[in-house]
């Protein structure tokens, strides 16, 4: 069986002799380059697994040959080495397209945890994991964000995922994590705003016996739980100060402390984070820190609305009522006018909304036909055309809040201001009606009447 072969590029050959040997007791077979223009030189005779390289070469930068090796050899990944602290280099070359990086001095077990997972990339060929979950749609948003997956799963990344609640952030994540080199390894989504304060290390790090009353037994946390895996932080902009700072240094050193212990262990894990929230807003009003936010938002992918793609609209909704079927031996059909409709339809809700809607008119529907009126949209309050008028003169996120707002309102008017009654009526979640209360001002305004 032919062996994986890795290229190792240092100017230093006292460290290079340390990596080839190290490498070399793993079973591979190691070339090895000085500067940036003999590293391009071999990779012109041979065909790598795997590149190594120090971020300063007499020739030039590490950086410039990730950007090489990029364009020349796109399925060769490229790890970088950088001066212990310098974190702007590793940012930048991951980036750029690098797999990950070390700070030096190079821990041994982390570079064999490294090595390990960079050789378990699937090829561009075999393509990924059959379980990977599919983001329907043709428009072009929608393949640009396919594209953009597949690009970031053939990295270690940090990822930072934006987009509005129910727009499929966390399929997204599970996507990029079962097309890379992690796919074998477990996949843990963590809802950062579902965990109260006084847990969250302990939920995040573990706890060793007796740290606290009630601690009977050692317990790992959400980091040793992803170990070789993929941590996906969702709400992360919920997380409160104090832990965003424990956070940051578990990312910077890949290393925890268990509540109660005196020492660290080494965590393998990659961290994908996603909110509804815009970070940077929240950095600028000091909700959320700086540091932690360059961290996390080292590539951002942005999830679309489904409002900005409804020609996808018939394709996914077809797909949803497939697999949900309504009982009745065949799958259900939307009418014409129906399908009209929930194109004419702004979906706050987004995907999760459209889903929500479609096994509500399953439910509702006699037959196999799906009608208007089945449907249950509730359409946006228009006042009067002088108001239509000025609402079209108005910038386009200024007009979609305001129709949303409306909306909203008349939910909670109809269930008589049960906020629970009313998420189900706007076929979205309680968690994000009331996110939308509050980014919109629902609530100071409800507080101020009451």
């Amino acid at each position: 069986m032919q062996k994986n072969r890795v290229l190792v590029v240092d100017d230093e050959a006292d460290i290079r002799e340390l990596l080839s040997m190290t490498l070399g007791k793993m079973g591979l077979d190691v070339d090895c380059a000085a500067n940036e223009f003999e590293a391009v030189q071999s990779m012109q005779k041979h065909s790598y697994d795997l590149c190594l390289t120090d971020m300063r070469l007499p020739d030039g930068d590490g950086l410039k040959l990730v950007e090489h090796v990029m364009r020349h050899h796109p399925a060769t990944p490229v790890a970088v080495i950088t001066a212990h602290g310098s974190a702007e280099n590793a940012v930048a070359a991951l980036k750029a397209g690098a797999f990950d990086y070390l700070s030096k001095p190079v821990a041994l077990t982390q570079l064999r945890a490294l090595v390990n997972s960079a050789l378990k990339l699937p090829s561009r060929k075999n393509g990924e994991s059959a379980d990977a979950p599919v983001l329907l749609g043709d428009s072009p948003l929608m393949q640009q964000t396919r594209q953009m997956i597949e690009k970031l799963a053939r990295s270690e990344a940090p990822i930072h995922i934006s987009g509005e609640s129910g727009s499929g952030k966390e399929v997204a994540a599970r996507s990029i994590h079962l097309k890379g080199a992690r796919r074998e390894g477990p996949f843990v989504p963590v809802n950062c705003g579902a965990i109260p304060e006084t847990l969250m290390e302990s939920e995040f790090f573990g706890y060793k016996k007796g740290a606290f009353t009630g601690a009977d037994r050692d317990k790992d946390g959400f980091f040793q739980a992803a170990s070789g895996g993929t941590l996906f932080l969702d709400e992360v902009a919920d997380l409160p100060l104090l832990m965003q700072v424990k956070l940051l240094r578990a990312i910077q050193e890949k290393k925890v402390r268990k509540v109660g212990a005196t020492g660290e262990e080494n965590v393998d894990v990659r961290i994908i984070s996603a909110t509804h929230r815009n970070l940077a807003d929240a950095v600028r009003d000091g909700k959320f820190r700086q540091d932690l936010y360059y961290r996390l938002n080292v590539i951002e992918l942005k999830m679309p609305a489904l409002r900005e793609m409804r020609g996808d609209i018939p394709l996914l909704a077809r797909a949803i009522l497939a697999r949900n079927g309504n009982g009745a031996g065949q799958p259900a059909e939307l009418s014409p006018p129906a399908l009209a409709a929930l194109q004419d339809y702004i979906f706050p809700g987004n995907v999760r909304e459209l889903e929500n809607v479609l096994e509500r008119a399953l439910a509702l529907s006699s037959g196999t036909q799906i009608e208007v009126d089945d449907l249950r949209l509730v359409p946006p309050r228009v006042a009067d055309p002088a108001t239509a008028a000025h609402a079209a003169d108005l910038p386009l996120q200024e007009h979609l809040d305001r129709v949303e707002k409306e909306r909203i309102l008349k939910a909670l008017e109809q269930t008589r201001y049960n906020r629970t009654a009313a998420a189900k009526v706007l076929g979205i979640t309680f968690r994000a009606l009331r996110y939308r209360m509050e980014r919109l001002g629902i609530n100071d305004e409800l507080d101020a009447k009451s």
